[in-house]
């Protein structure tokens, strides 16, 4: 498995516009850090973003992760070129002729699918225990390290995501054309949410059908965090508003994304095996 990994990655740093885009996705996780500096001072008016909370422990786990998890879009780029090269530059069927199976082959696309998700998820909590230490108004352990869970789910999430660009890389051949097809799937889902919700069922049920698509599925990993802010609770409070909502990620909701990735690596070894390279 490392052999086939090492494969991977030499390709990758050999790739100018991989490399770029790969420093790049890195830096824009350690950017969020650069939150903390956002300051407004104008005369009577003070606010400084990392005062109203969204570096306290544990809120800082699920906030950077659903910020971060946006940035995902430049590995999928990074991936999808991948396969595109692949093909472009016949470095697949080079391989196979070198000895490499087919099966080895998508093994390796999928440990480096696994890779980058990995190491993203263990930079993105690294730059989040950083900055929790330095602003949270909490610092014990019980806190620190509670809420992991949110970790997990942008583990599980990228993994989901990463594996359905490689089977559009797989698919398409092209990044460009995969790209754009994972465009139109998004276009698609919501399309689909429309017009459920407005021929067929109430709000929640649009939401747990619209739940088993593979975007959605993976989007409903990380619920949006803004409204469980405390400052966000105390203006909603002060308005005689309450919002509750349930913010945790459920066991059923990985077991989907799961499910998903796993018929995206099979695919893309079923289209491989079919194809003639």
């Amino acid at each position: 498995m490392l052999r086939l990994l090492q494969i991977e990655f030499i390709k990758l740093w050999n790739n100018r516009a991989s490399k770029v885009l790969i420093i790049s996705y890195f830096v824009l996780l350690t950017s969020i850090a650069l939150v903390a500096a956002i300051k407004f001072d104008i005369g009577p008016i003070k606010f400084h973003l990392a005062e109203i909370g969204i570096f306290n422990f544990p809120y800082i786990w699920h906030f950077n992760t659903f910020v971060t998890a946006f940035f995902k879009l430049f590995l999928a780029i990074v991936i999808v070129s991948m396969m595109a090269n692949e093909y472009s530059n016949k470095t697949i069927k080079q391989n196979l002729i070198d000895g490499l199976s087919k099966k080895e082959f998508i093994l390796s696309k999928f440990l480096t699918v696994l890779s980058f998700a990995l190491i993203s998820t263990l930079f993105v909590f690294v730059v989040s225990l950083i900055l929790g230490l330095v602003y949270s108004d909490y610092d014990e352990l019980s806190i620190i390290f509670s809420d992991l869970e949110f970790l997990l789910a942008f583990f599980v999430k990228l993994v989901g995501f990463f594996s359905f660009c490689l089977f559009l890389g797989i698919l398409v051949k092209r990044s460009a054309f995969a790209l754009g097809f994972l465009i139109l799937w998004q276009i698609f889902e919501g399309f689909v949410r429309g017009m459920i919700r407005w021929k067929l069922f109430n709000e929640e049920t649009t939401d747990t059908i619209m739940g088993f698509f593979p975007l959605n599925s993976m989007w409903n990993l990380i619920k949006e965090p803004v409204t469980r802010l405390e400052a966000v609770q105390s203006v909603a409070d002060q308005v005689g508003e309450q919002i509750v909502l349930n913010y945790r990620t459920h066991w059923y909701e990985i077991l989907i994304v799961l499910a998903w990735t796993a018929i995206f690596i099979y695919l893309s070894y079923v289209l491989l095996k079919k194809r003639d390279l």
